[in-house]
């Protein structure tokens, strides 16, 4: 299980890194922010372990300029009935922040929640019976609310 997880992260990476066109994500010409913001905001479950290879080692992405910031899940729960939603939370709002910076928030909004959507659905594949069930219910609510309360307005999150 961990040899196939590790393999497919450095499958993930040196895809970004082909798309960068370099050797190391260190060396990456900060040119090419949009297409790692782009790699890293996806629906796959690839998209979301380059994000957190990246979160881990953030100092390697520096030239990048991202804003790593977050208030997770913000007046929600972060881990709603014990359902660890956190790090799903971080990456929609490292999506939401980063996309507003670079004035593309609107073009990439409805992804960005079908991507949260898909990593809390990743958490809840974890749990079986009424608990899933639990799980999945929450986490579409969750998505709704960013659906439908996810906002533009350059100090908000959603």
């Amino acid at each position: 299980m961990h040899r196939r997880f590790a393999t497919g992260i450095a499958a993930s990476v040196l895809a970004v890194i082909t798309v960068a066109g370099t050797a190391t994500a260190a060396d990456a010409a900060p040119a090419d922010k949009t297409q790692v913001l782009a790699s890293w905001t996806q629906t796959s479950s690839s998209s979301y372990s380059l994000w957190t290879a990246a979160r881990a080692n953030q100092a390697a992405w520096a030239a990048y300029g991202f804003d790593w910031s977050t208030d997770y899940c913000s007046s929600s729960p972060d881990n709603p009935f014990g359902f660890p939603f956190a790090t799903a939370c971080a990456r929609h709002d490292f999506g939401y922040r980063n996309y507003k910076a670079a004035g593309a928030f609107s073009a990439n909004k409805t992804r960005l929640d079908s991507a949260f959507y898909e990593d809390l659905k990743r958490v809840c594949v974890s749990y079986s019976g009424g608990t899933k069930t639990a799980c999945d219910s929450t986490a579409w609510t969750y998505y709704q609310a960013v659906k439908a309360f996810g906002r533009e307005a350059a100090g908000r999150v959603g």
